[in-house]
């Protein structure tokens, strides 16, 4: 065999061996490599946002309340009212001397409004005479009378009535206050001065947004009282999923709000608008 032979027969063979210590060491990497990855903590690619980490709690319920007579006053009672960090509804009653300007900052506060009507009730009554709805008015006054009220306070979104145990119980009054108010797109809530009304029914076969209200909370000026109402208006909530109550512009209503509504907060209770429970 000549020399030049035998050199390409070493150079095969130191290139075939440098092949294997290359494949060899090739594999040893690649194992090594497998070997860290399983020892890797195992990292979620999408990290769980705030949002993602709050845990949902469920509502114990809803809690609509209105506060009807504004518009009687202008004093720290209403603006301690309009304090309140929660929602609440003010019915402004119209034809006095504050009720433009309670509308206007009940409105600018963020707050929702609606008419407090006054309407004829069997309970001899004065005031708001010229805005007052009674059975023996034409239907066309009527119209108009209601329409005059919504022109004086255009915050409102809705409205519910100020008395009206005999108007309430008046279908023909009652139809054609649900017309003019369906035109206007607002909504109906019925006080029930009386047991008799039929304002929710003719409401609601004329397709006004409506409901009622479910507890009078300070019929009393006992604090203790209103407190319990206001437990029964929350028991109520609890059981149907919502409650609408109604109290008034009055000191003793505010300081019982400004207690109990924190605590029904931490209850997990929403404190909503009117509107939002109204259908």
């Amino acid at each position: 065999m000549s020399s030049g032979q035998n050199k390409n027969d070493r150079n095969r063979k130191i290139i075939v061996f440098l092949i294997v210590i290359v494949l060899v060491m090739g594999t040893i990497m690649i194992g090594l490599y497998r070997k860290m990855k399983t020892l890797e903590p195992i990292v979620d690619e999408k990290p769980i946002s705030d949002i993602e980490k709050e845990v949902v709690v469920k509502s114990a319920g809803k809690i609509a309340i209105i506060i009807d007579d504004f518009g009687y006053r202008n004093d720290a009672v209403s603006d301690g009212f309009l304090k309140l960090k929660t929602k609440l509804t003010y019915a402004v009653i119209p034809g006095h001397e504050h009720s433009r300007h309670m509308s206007k900052k009940a409105k600018m506060e963020g707050f929702e409004v609606i008419v407090h009507m006054p309407m004829g009730s069997n309970i001899p009554s004065i005031g708001e005479e010229e805005y007052r709805l009674i059975s023996s008015m034409t239907s066309l006054e009527i119209e108009q009378r209601v329409e005059k009220v919504l022109e004086h306070l255009p915050e409102a979104v809705g409205m519910n009535n100020h008395q009206g145990s005999k108007a309430t119980v008046d279908l023909r009054v009652m139809n054609v206050l649900g017309t003019v108010l369906k035109q206007n797109g607002k909504y109906f809530l019925d006080s029930r001065t009386t047991k008799y009304t039929q304002a929710e029914t003719v409401m609601r076969s004329l397709d006004v947004p409506s409901g009622r209200r479910d507890v009078f909370l300070d019929n009393d000026f006992d604090e203790d009282l209103i407190r319990l109402q206001f437990q029964e208006l929350a028991d109520k909530a609890r059981k149907h999923g919502f409650a609408v109550g109604i109290g008034h512009a009055k000191q003793h209503t505010l300081n019982v709000l400004q207690r109990e509504i924190p605590k029904l907060e931490k209850e997990h209770f929403e404190f909503v608008y009117v509107s939002e429970v109204v259908n």
